[in-house]
């Protein structure tokens, strides 16, 4: 994501000789820092809603079997979102550099906010590297797809690198579609990507979001090896939903493979994944799945509402509360994620954890050993 912070963060490198219990010293002090900075409610676009009006909702929040009407949107999924001349600004760059963004092919709900900067003046965004066209149909993304998507524009890595520059960024968001129909799967693309924006910059942290490469443990090293800070690879929903969620190529073991590698690769990364709740699952799913994503490392977790972007897509199950998600931020923590954000408008990619993961980062780096 595009995010500006005021002041610059000072990156010293963290060597590999770094131990993990080192990390887990500092984990209380992390959470504290974390405590003294802005709440995910200080980040949501519509701080007006309050518990009273959640309270007074009648609206039917969970459709059951067999019925095929929609369920009526509850108001906390109601927010009107700021455009402006932030907003006109990074799509008109955008468009002339011929970037892609999540934001718009996913159709975030969150983007007018993150790209007109809302009442915080912050302006975020995600870039999408390989095009606009994934090879995977996911019954909950409305990305197309394509068997045979356009090649790759080998410009991608400098334009992108040159947009960040610009920007004067602290903190970069990547992700992309995933490229079946490459050997490769696009990671020495991807990898390219954020060696150029380091060589610019050496100070920005990057975030990628990246595909599982079909399990390509040699993908899985190219990224992990390649200069970013935070590997993110989703997990999206419990191993029971996910063939009928999740394109047939993806598994759920595959994903938990991939995040438990990506770190045995590079014990520094942080790792990070999300789950959409709302697709039918249940509360002991759930715990499932983030009790999995602990065992293999997972360090940073978001969960956020299913939000169908089309009628051709899979329908709402179940809206569920604020006070829910309230639940699972705070197992989260018991459970040991360094950072959880859960709510009805949390994404894998927004700003709010952006703060929260630059402070995790920020402090590994300041208590690091002095390089030799």
């Amino acid at each position: 994501m595009l995010r500006t912070i005021k002041s610059p963060i000072k990156v010293i490198v963290r060597p590999a000789s770094a131990s993990a219990s080192a990390n887990a010293e500092k984990l209380d002090e992390i959470r504290e820092r974390l405590a003294k900075g802005p709440s995910f409610q200080d980040f949501i676009q519509n701080p007006n809603n309050t518990k009273n009006e959640w309270d007074n909702y009648d609206g039917k929040l969970r459709r059951e079997k067999g019925e095929e009407q929609r369920l009526r949107l509850p108001p906390w999924l109601k927010t009107t979102i700021p455009m402006g001349k932030n907003y006109a600004k990074i799509k008109d760059q955008l468009r002339e550099l011929k970037l892609s963004t999540v934001c718009e092919e996913a159709r975030c709900p969150n983007i007018g906010e993150c790209w007109g900067g809302g009442e915080h003046g912050t302006q975020t965004a995600t870039i999408m590297l390989m095009g606009d066209t994934c090879t995977r149909g996911c019954r909950f993304c409305s990305v197309k797809t394509a068997r045979a998507p356009p090649p790759l524009d080998e410009n991608e890595p400098v334009n992108t690198a040159k947009a960040v520059a610009s920007w004067g960024l602290d903190y970069i968001v990547l992700t992309s579609v995933d490229r079946d129909d490459l050997s490769d799967g696009g990671s020495k693309h991807i990898a390219q990507t954020v060696k150029e924006i380091k060589a610019r910059n050496q100070n920005i942290f990057v975030e990628c979001l990246v595909p599982d490469f079909r399990g390509d443990l040699d993908c899985v090293k190219t990224i992990a090896n390649c200069g970013l800070d935070v590997y993110a690879h989703n997990i999206e929903t419990v191993e029971k939903l996910t063939p009928f969620v999740r394109d047939r190529r993806a598994h759920y073991r595959q994903t938990l493979k991939v995040l438990s590698e990506a770190k045995r690769y590079n014990p520094n990364l942080i790792t990070k994944s999300s789950i959409m709740l709302g697709l039918g699952e249940t509360d002991a799913e759930v715990e499932q799945t983030m009790l999995d994503l602990r065992e293999v490392g997972v360090e940073c977790l978001t969960l956020g509402q299913y939000m169908q972007p089309t009628k051709k897509h899979l329908k709402v199950i179940e809206y569920v509360t604020p006070e829910k998600f309230k639940h699972w931020e705070e197992r989260g923590n018991q459970l040991g994620f360094l950072y959880t954000a859960s709510g009805p408008l949390v994404r894998s990619s927004y700003k709010a954890g952006e703060f929260f993961i630059t402070s995790i980062l920020a402090n590994r780096k300041k208590h690091a050993d002095p390089p030799k």
